[in-house]
């Protein structure tokens, strides 16, 4: 029988980091965790929205300001947080006109994978239990990954591949951060998972006219909200889920269907370009991990 976020044991006592939890999964996720009685603290840049869909969830659930674009607000809010169980990296952009965070990197990959592998190793040592990291299907459009010129900065911008590399490091680094927590010998654990596809907001900012058509689209082949939020919750709250698994719905090509082990593209295997996805984004963040 497929999985559902009924199955989630009384959860009082956790405490739960959601990455942009105002809208969409994030907004989705804090709601059943706050439901199953934990703490959430919704880590958002925009805080004033995120204060409004607090205020319609039942439960302990709070806001803290935090923006991705912008390493000073990673580090702040770093600083800032206290011993926690669960860190779920849900915030994304996706197919969005080039530009640039605050820190000079190409916005899509900056924020996807940059703001959150520093966001998790400045909070590497508070995290009592597990992180889960929301990569996507969209994993499996780009060739290659550019490991010299990650930030666009020799090459053409094109938004749909910049999506797809950042989604590409999500599950990469998924995966060697799990690999590094098991050969330090820790008990923590990290997740790659993907929501399959869900008509969120992500679906309205390209700015472009498939913005006003996209919504209703996707509408027919994914799945609402909510149901893209059980890779998420599920990762988060099983116990004995497997970390070297990649979990998120299966059926129509990954867009729908409820959590199971999902198959990923050979380069997102590719152990030597997990190590050299890390080294540089060590690199340009300049936050090294203590295990």
């Amino acid at each position: 029988m497929a999985w559902k976020p009924s199955e989630i044991s009384d959860q009082s006592g956790r405490v739960f980091v959601i990455t942009g939890a105002n809208g969409g999964i994030g907004e989705q996720t804090t709601k059943v965790l706050a439901g199953k009685g934990a703490t959430v603290i919704m880590a958002c840049r925009n805080t004033a929205k995120a204060q409004e869909i607090a205020d319609r969830i039942d439960g302990d659930v709070r806001v803290d300001a935090l923006d991705l674009a912008d390493l000073s607000s990673v580090r702040a809010f770093a600083e800032s947080t206290g011993e926690f169980d669960v860190l779920i990296n849900n915030a994304g952009l996706m197919n969005i006109p080039f530009s640039r965070t605050k820190d000079g990197f190409e916005t899509q990959w900056g924020v996807n994978h940059l703001g959150h592998y520093a966001l998790t190793g400045l909070l590497l040592d508070k995290i009592r239990d597990r992180v889960v990291t929301i990569a996507s299907i969209a994993h499996k459009q780009t060739p290659k990954l550019w490991v010299d010129d990650l930030n666009y900065e020799k090459r053409r911008y094109q938004r749909n591949l910049a999506y797809a590399q950042s989604k590409l490091s999500n599950l990469m680094f998924a995966r060697e951060l799990q690999r590094r927590l098991t050969e330090a010998g820790s008990a923590k654990r990290s997740y790659g998972v993907h929501p399959g596809v869900s008509a969120t907001d992500l679906f309205a900012k390209t700015e472009t006219p498939i913005d006003k058509i996209s919504k209703p689209f996707i509408r027919l082949v994914g799945q609402s909200p909510a149901q893209a939020a059980h890779s998420s919750l599920f990762a988060a709250t099983e116990p004995d889920a497997d970390p070297t698994v990649y979990w998120g719905p299966t059926r129509w090509m990954g867009s729908q269907g409820p959590v199971e082990p999902s198959p990923s593209s050979k380069l997102s295997q590719d152990r030597e370009l997990w190590r050299r996805l890390w080294d540089e984004s060590e690199r340009l963040t300049g936050v090294a991990y203590k295990f």
